[in-house]
């Protein structure tokens, strides 16, 4: 998809993000991404984007941590407003206040001894064991097992 289609009428400043987003080789996902954050920003704003300053970033920034907003969210808003700022607008300053939010790491779930030895000991066969304990040992999530035993299964059944 080369440019965004909607029905509504595009502003100077939309066209020329998305020239630029173009000559730059953005795919169609990041582009609508960027589109919908720079959106939302001018919605909060209420103005024309090429009016900003630091503190109207800022003052968007706490209203998104503040109406709960992930972390994915917002990086993905900083995204598109530093491609905004810096290449569209050619506003270093402005693109230099937007700040990403840090991810709250969560530790694994990691199963007791005794809780390893009940999940392999259930297992129905010497294969299932063998599968679960390396599959368990090396760390990889459930859905690794599962392709990788399909996988074999269609394999032999060529």
């Amino acid at each position: 998809m080369a440019t965004l289609s909607t029905d509504a009428p595009i502003s100077p400043l939309r066209q020329r993000m998305q020239h630029d987003m173009l000559i730059r080789g953005l795919g169609s996902h990041t582009q609508q991404d960027y589109v919908r954050h720079v959106r939302r920003f001018a919605e909060f704003l209420g103005r024309s984007l090429d009016t900003a300053t630091a503190e109207d970033i800022r003052r968007f920034q706490l209203h998104q941590h503040e109406s709960g907003v992930g972390p994915a969210t917002v990086n993905g808003a900083v995204s598109a407003l530093r491609f905004l700022f810096l290449v569209t607008l050619k506003r270093r300053d402005l693109a230099r206040a937007l700040v990403i939010m840090r991810y709250q790491r969560k530790l694994p779930e990691v199963l007791s001894v005794e809780e390893a030895a009940r999940l392999l000991e259930a297992a129905p066969g010497i294969k299932y064991k063998a599968a679960l304990g390396v599959t368990y040992g090396a760390g990889l999530r459930v859905s690794k097992l599962r392709t990788s035993r399909s996988t074999t299964s269609t394999r032999h059944a060529c």
